[in-house]
């Protein structure tokens, strides 16, 4: 498989590209700092250079073209204010997901956020990143071009992965190491019968591979 992320420097995009890269997936990230391009590299994947927060869909569309799936990983990340939760988080998922139905790529799985809810309220950033995601998530899911699978992780920890998760439409609170995210999200990508899903996802006692079976098809 072709496969190209967003957010492509990102801490779980890179363990995805090892991953993807290890199993012999082609695998393209894309980011907006050229300083990134030997990161990526190491990992496996091929670095394309592009800014969603000023790329238009046909730019985006260029570099999605012959991909097999597409994966959104991309974020404003902690530090930054609620302009660019809008424009990252939001703005960059709208154009992300309209430049993979004009170069029709129908496989679009997002790394969303658990708690990710449009009507959310509150004037904290992270209110504003959850309204973000919400709306984000909203739009992709309206999309029926896209075979679209969102994926909520509970709390992002940097501990080893244990390979163990509990993923499900409804999980409640939980930590999760950002490996087993990735390893999460290289499954999703092959498994079209998750399509249509919203997963929830925490650490847990089922194997990866076994726990995206269980809820393809439902």
């Amino acid at each position: 498989m072709r496969i190209v992320i967003a957010g492509g420097h990102g801490q779980i995009a890179l363990r995805l590209e090892r991953l993807l890269a290890a199993r012999g997936d082609e695998v393209a990230g894309l980011i907006r700092d050229a300083g990134q391009e030997a990161d990526l590299r190491a990992a496996g994947a091929e670095p394309l250079l592009c800014d969603l927060e000023s790329a238009s869909v046909d730019e985006v569309a260029g570099h999605l073209r012959g991909a097999d799936a597409v994966v959104f990983a991309a974020g404003a990340g902690p530090g930054s204010g609620a302009d660019r939760k809008s424009t990252v988080d939001r703005g960059a998922a709208v154009l992300f997901a309209d430049a993979a139905e004009r170069a029709g790529v129908r496989r679009y799985v997002v790394v969303s956020s658990m708690g990710a809810d449009p009507a959310h309220q509150g004037d904290e950033i992270f209110d504003a990143y959850l309204r973000a995601k919400g709306e984000a998530d909203a739009y992709v899911r309206s999309r029926d071009a896209l075979d679209w699978t969102i994926l909520r992780p509970g709390m992002l920890t940097n501990d080893a992965g244990t390979g163990l998760v509990r993923l499900e439409a409804a999980t409640g609170r939980g930590p999760i190491p950002r490996d087993d995210v990735a390893a999460v999200l290289a499954e999703l990508v092959e498994t079209s019968a998750t399509a249509g899903l919203t997963l929830e996802l925490i650490s847990g006692s089922v194997p990866v591979p076994v726990a995206v079976k269980s809820v393809a098809g439902n």
